[in-house]
């Protein structure tokens, strides 16, 4: 027997899916905790109707990356999403023995063998794979694949520890259309650089019902994610593309994307969830918590503390987070030692103790500290002296922070040129026309790039 071919998106499979349920229950896993009234925070799509009369959430997403195509590329494209699936308990109300006779009536809370069974928005993971297309019959012509998700009401019956059935769930799912627009363009002539778009769409037919978040949530496609793989050719970094794709990487504009490189450069995962470059799931992470990026060790600890009540209402919630409360439950010492941090040595050999200042006075010592003064240095960058109330311009480049991106292009004000111990110069600023700038001074806090990531505006201000 031949083996099944692999999937070419198995390398992004871990990060996807945390992806795909982020935010899914929130801590501490009850339905009736005011944080898990307002759910599916990330990537959501609603009907266009909706979302052109209600403003706040998109129907649309575009995804735009760049691809260094070989004589033959063979593009692949996959689609994630969350289809929101609303559950509700009932109650058994005849005492009957045949089942086939059986009445239930709805109720909020259905306790079984200690618990606490809720109503609450489950959801059911969606796939759309796109035919392979080589990318060469993409350009100039582009490729619309629609799909639909059906309409569906199931059921599930509830028994107790002696196996007489008490209840059940009935679950309900509304019908969702979209579209998925694949297209490769060449935005800049004479360039061997290839600029891919991929546009999904929710297409569902919306008819006004309510113009509340929850009523539309139905016919939503949830976390979105949008994953591209290539044969015979590379994907380029969008952020941090080389100097000859810089152009072509310039020219792509997402809304309500990020794409990042993933595993290799054959990969690219498109989250709404912004992320760097080869992002993976911490070794140590023993499971999901969905919790929106918060911190496991803390996360576990929070859960070991929760009431015996509040432990059978999330066991009630949902399916997820029961395996949460019994997951932390069951942690041992051993795992709980291995989420509170990690020492990893450092591969480059050529790193050498930082110079420090003469023995005497250890580079630790006030004094050393004292000589230098962040209200007065000053640091040359490209023949400019800059120092405190120098205008500059800034263009982020080392990537310290994801929200670099936001601040690109933007003008700021020196606040201080700062020396670390290693004696690198670090200029901090204070963004004009931020109407939080003054508060933020006035707590000390200020954004700090590299030299090299300033750009000196002479003969606007020289103090300030």
């Amino acid at each position: 027997m031949s083996e099944a071919p692999a999937d070419r998106f198995d390398t992004a499979r871990s990060v996807a899916d945390a992806v795909l349920y982020e935010g899914y229950v929130l801590y501490p896993y009850r339905a009736s905790s005011k944080k898990n009234q307002a759910r599916f925070q990330w990537g959501v799509l609603t009907p266009r109707g909706f979302s052109e009369a209600e403003g706040s959430e998109r129907w649309s997403m575009r995804t735009e990356c760049v691809l260094h195509p070989g004589p033959g590329p063979l593009l692949s494209v996959r689609i994630r999403c969350l289809q929101a699936q609303r559950r509700r308990c009932e109650r058994r109300t005849d005492s009957g023995p045949r089942l086939t006779d059986a009445t239930f009536e709805p109720v909020d809370v259905l306790e079984v063998d200690g618990v606490a069974h809720v109503g609450w928005d489950e959801a059911v993971d969606q796939v759309v794979d796109l035919p392979d297309r080589s990318l060469r019959a993409l350009e100039g012509f582009a490729h619309i694949e629609p799909f639909s998700f059906a309409a569906a009401t199931e059921t599930e019956l509830i028994s107790d520890s002696h196996g007489a059935v008490v209840g059940r769930f009935v679950r309900r799912r509304e019908p969702i259309t979209g579209a998925v627009c694949v297209a490769a363009t060449r935005p800049v002539p004479d360039v061997p650089f290839v600029k891919l778009t991929v546009t999904v769409e929710n297409a569902s037919p919306w008819s006004g019902g309510g113009l509340h978040r929850d009523d539309a949530m139905a016919q939503s496609l949830i976390a979105v994610h949008t994953m591209l793989a290539v044969d015979d050719g590379k994907f380029v970094s969008i952020l941090d593309p080389p100097d000859e794709a810089a152009a072509v990487a310039g020219a792509c504009h997402g809304e309500g994307a990020y794409p990042v490189l993933i595993g290799g450069d054959e990969v690219v995962l498109s989250s709404p969830i912004i992320l760097y470059d080869h992002p993976e799931v911490a070794p140590q992470s023993p499971g999901d918590l969905y919790d929106s990026l918060e911190i496991d060790e803390i996360l576990a600890l929070r859960v070991m503390t929760l009431t015996d009540e509040e432990k059978s209402e999330a066991r009630g919630t949902d399916p997820r987070a029961a395996a949460i409360i019994d997951r932390c439950d069951d942690m041992s010492a051993e795992t709980l030692s291995a989420l509170h941090g990690q020492m990893r040595p450092v591969a480059d050999d050529s790193w050498e103790e930082p110079s420090a200042a003469p023995a005497e006075v250890p580079w630790w010592d006030p004094e050393v500290d004292a000589s230098f003064d962040p209200w007065t240095e000053t640091v040359w960058v490209s023949g400019v002296a800059i120092a405190k109330g120098s205008s500059v311009r800034l263009h982020p480049s080392h990537r310290a922070d994801a929200h670099d991106m936001f601040l690109v292009g933007l003008d700021a004000t020196v606040a201080g040129v700062f020396t670390d111990v290693d004696g690198e110069q670090h200029v901090a600023v204070t963004v004009d026309d931020d109407p939080a700038t003054e508060a933020l001074a006035w707590q000390g806090r200020y954004l700090f790039f590299h030299p090299d990531e300033v750009e000196p505006l002479v003969g606007q201000r020289e103090d300030r």
